[in-house]
């Protein structure tokens, strides 16, 4: 009967509730609540409204009004994004598609644990700039996608969404365009039992009661009457948390660094403007006419009034005070009728959440490394501390597959404690846990299937292994467990059941590693499942000029002490690997071991792109997946499982000018793949650019972004330009129009700006088919822009001096040729080349073409 009750109450908010409670994050500090939060906690209890804010990637939420909503309106807020941000440039590390995937969906979540709101997602990929939803919606599968939008509306029941963008052309981009459409349909199909009829089986419909588009001076024309909008003012301060929610916001959106969106505080009146799309009309308020007191439930009014006596006797200098009286309420909750399913669950997680923070309560597991494998044993340690004068009781623990010290439930290990929690004094019970032989690796959900280009891949049974008497019950967690998440089902956890004045209270804490690091000093980070040994292949792209073999690194990486096996290279006919295979041993666990194959392609290779794999074999089961943790300071850490292959390119290749000096920008790996084709690349740092120590380059290249996210170009662009004028050769890649550290970029007048091709394989011309850029050392043809990934380029320059000369011109379908793909100016006795082609994504992706254009370009002048 208690673990009945358990799940019932917990199922649908463990599935969805990411506010800021201690359980709320992948891997943080245990939350702990302040007077003032558990006061506002407090105040929350008696709001029954809902809003969900939309739009398409992260960072295009408005963390202001979510701020405003979430602690000021004290209404369950949510923000839903279409997309992860794949498509996106990473500001902070190399990390693309996929892993900058993962990284913005941990910046999402790290911001939202500082505004209050909860984050969701579709299935939808950023699969790069977009300009017209029509665009989108043909790599996009609209249906889907609108499947998931209306999935979580019925789990989250708004009473109001808000919209970030206009469903025109006004939104900028694709996606932007397509989330406002799909939530305009979305608020009605909710509604609608004849629309996902399947998904009936699990929640109810819903129907929003108004639609808003939250516009700003970005969309309206200036000057233009804002009379008719809504305001609402979201600059206010909240003396309980004593920020405004400008301030809060700030902290909140500077959580994006992969963006780049670090931001300032704003403090003082703030209007947001609203205007309605659907629903009732209403005259000053977006929640106008709504009920959110307790009257909206049946029977609900005396709920409210408990709680307003909880309110009115709080004493911040004593919030254990206050258990008595939430403890009433919950058990006026268990009262209510089955209409209040929602709000009763909703209000009872919080309410434990308060008990929690009332009492002073802390509860965790934490493990003793950062990894496991399968059937693997793990130390864990548990500890449980009450720090009120409150008598709490530790009466369960239930912990996966313990191996001694506990009765064994099925899979679930379960230890009868009935120990009393003296205040101040931890309980304390070390134990090592089994993880299950079928448990999978902790690759993100959506990452386990191929997907196509433009949706990700949800299998049916995301795990098919689960504790029996995990709130989720069963052996599987399946697709509609998971659909709107934007982490795993949490698996590896412990269940702890207190008791406090008679009452059971049921708290999990997820497994995770703690460390104290001499700078950082405490820090958290997920326990990864994974598999007894990861391939990873060394290297993106392996470029082939001529039939010389080229050395391929494979290293093998021990999820577990005494790893043995064999690895070997599966390549396409025509290419060899010496030797065959090679056999390896790791002793320890989070052992590396490198080997090496050479890796040659025969004379009946095929020209072109294709790709190796590597397989590690042990005791005759194939391992074929890497290794890949993904740390920075501002997220937890995350690790992915990438397949162990590369892409191997044979091609026609020449090159002039040996000595390349490369200065980074946002990160790339481009200077990888300068390396591939046989030039010798030194990394600069800014002190490095001297007018003497930059003349022994045969050509001097800039990172994407460089003139960003690199302040002292400011001063050292003269040098820079000097080395051109003393014949160097000068390669910059492209630089986003907004924020340049000096106005311009160039020896001559450029105007850079947002235009862009977004049709990777747009036919293109040459305009000067005698430039040396097209000729030499290689003779670049319409062959090499095939098979480009995402898109062709970026940050075109809309305008530009007479003394640049354009080389090729290429264009969406509908829009005018663009011709500034590349520029290239004489400068002296050097070149300057501006080039917003995409290679930075091309080269990893071993596209052949990209390879001879940047060899062009870095050999231009070269004898």
């Amino acid at each position: 009967m208690r673990t009945r009750l358990f799940c019932a109450a917990l199922s649908a908010l463990l599935i969805f509730n990411y506010s800021l409670l201690p359980n709320s994050a992948a891997a943080q500090a245990p939350k702990t609540w302040s007077s003032s939060e558990i006061l506002l906690g407090l105040k929350k209890l008696n709001v029954l409204g809902s809003a969900l804010y939309v739009a398409a990637h992260p960072d295009d939420e408005n963390t202001r009004l979510i701020a405003y909503m979430a602690n000021g309106r004290l209404l369950e807020t949510g923000y839903l994004s279409c997309t992860r941000g794949d498509g996106g440039q990473n500001l902070i590390g190399p990390e693309l598609r996929e892993g900058l995937g993962v990284i913005r969906t941990q910046e999402l979540l790290a911001a939202r644990r500082i505004d209050g709101g909860r984050q969701f997602f579709t299935r939808a990929n950023d699969f790069g700039f977009s300009k017209t939803a029509a665009e989108t919606f043909t790599i996009w599968d609209k249906e889907q996608v609108l499947s998931d939008m209306v999935w979580v509306i019925r789990q989250r029941r708004p009473d109001v969404m808000i919209t970030r963008f206009p469903p025109d052309a006004r939104a900028g981009h694709g996606h932007h365009t397509a989330s406002a459409i799909l939530a305009a349909e979305a608020f009605e199909a909710a509604g609608d039992p004849k629309r996902f009829p399947e998904q009936l089986k699990y929640v109810q419909v819903w129907q929003p009661k108004r639609l808003f588009w939250n516009t700003g001076s970005f969309f309206v024309k200036q000057g233009e009457n804002m009379d008719g909008y809504l305001k609402v003012d979201a600059g206010q301060y909240n003396p309980l948390l004593g920020q405004s929610y400008g301030e809060i916001a700030a902290r909140s959106r500077s959580q994006h660094k992969s963006q780049g969106f670090g931001s300032s505080a704003q403090r003082g009146e703030a209007l947001e403007y609203l205007q309605q799309v659907k629903g009732d009309k209403v005259k000053s308020d977006p929640f106008e006419g709504i009920d959110m007191s307790w009257n909206r439930v049946p029977g609900g009014a005396a709920v409210g009034k408990l709680i307003d006596e909880v309110i009115r006797k709080y004493d911040a200098a004593n919030p254990s005070a206050s258990v008595a009286g939430l403890l009433k309420v919950r058990e006026a909750l268990q009262k209510l009728p089955k209409e209040a399913g929602f709000w009763n669950d909703e209000k009872r997680e919080e309410i434990d959440e308060l008990v929690y923070g009332c009492l002073g309560l802390s509860l965790s597991a934490v493990s003793q490394e950062t990894t496991a494998t399968p059937d693997g044993k793990l130390d864990i340690a548990i500890e449980a501390l009450n720090r009120s004068s409150v008598p709490v009781k530790l009466k369960w623990l239930e912990v996966p597959a313990i191996d001694f010290g506990f009765q064994s439930v099925g899979n679930m290990a379960k230890q009868e404690v009935n120990e009393q929690l003296t205040s101040g004094k931890p309980f304390l019970k070390k134990a090592s846990i089994t993880i299950p032989a079928k448990q999978s690796v902790s690759q993100p959900y959506w990452l386990r299937e191929a997907g196509t280009a433009g949706m990700y891949k949800v299998p049916d049974v995301v795990e098919d292994f689960a504790w029996p008497e995990h709130p989720h019950k069963g052996q599987r967690i399946e697709k509609r467990e998971v659909l709107g998440r934007p982490e795993n089902m949490p698996i590896n956890e412990v269940l702890f059941t207190v008791e406090v004045a008679g009452v059971p209270l049921y708290y999990t804490r997820k497994l995770q590693y703690k460390s104290t690091d001499p700078v950082e000093g405490e820090r958290y980070r997920p326990l990864a499942v994974v598999p007894p040994v990861a391939v990873n292949v060394g290297g993106h792209a392996y470029v082939f000029a001529d039939n010389s073999p080229k050395t391929i690194p494979v290293t093998l990486r021990a999820g577990k002490a005494g790893v043995k096996g064999a690895v070997a290279l599966t390549l396409p006919a025509g290419w060899k690997a010496e030797p065959a295979s090679i056999p390896f041993e790791l002793a320890a666990k989070d052992a590396e071991q490198t080997v090496q194959f050479r890796v040659q392609p025969s004379a009946g290779a095929a020209e072109g792109k294709t790709e190796l794999r590597a397989v590690a074999t042990v005791e005759g089961q194939a391992y074929s997946r890497g290794y890949q943790p993904i740390a920075y300071n501002h997220i937890p850490t995350q690790v992915l499982f990438p397949e162990a292959v590369a892409p191997l390119v044979k091609l026609d290749l020449k090159r002039k000018g040996q000595e390349i000096g490369y200065l980074m920008g946002a990160g790339d790996e481009v200077p990888d793949a300068l390396r591939q084709i046989g030039y010798t690349v030194t990394l600069l740092k800014p002190e490095d650019l001297t007018e003497q120590n930059l003349r022994r380059f045969d050509a001097v290249v800039l990172g994407v972004r460089a003139y960003n996210t690199i302040d002292r170009l400011k001063t050292l662009q003269p040098t820079l330009l000097k080395y051109v004028e003393n014949g160097g050769n000068l390669v910059v890649q492209y630089v986003v129009s907004r924020g340049t550290v000096l106005p311009q970029i160039g020896p001559y007048p450029l105007t850079l700006s947002n235009d862009r091709v977004t049709v990777e394989n747009a036919a293109v011309t040459f305009l000067n088919p005698s430039q040396p850029l097209l000729n030499t050392p290689n003779k670049i043809t319409s062959k090499d822009f095939e098979g480009w990934v995402q898109e062709q380029g970026l940050y075109y320059p809309s305008q530009w001096d007479a003394k640049y000369q354009t080389v090729l011109s290429s264009a969406d379908p509908g829009e005018k040729a663009k011709e500034s793909a590349i520029l290239v100016a004489d400068h002296g006795k050097g070149h300057y080349i501006y080039t917003g082609l995409s290679l930075f994504r091309e080269l990893p992706a071993g596209v052949p073409g990209a390879y001879r254009i940047l060899t062009n370009m870095v050999s231009l002048g070269k004898k």
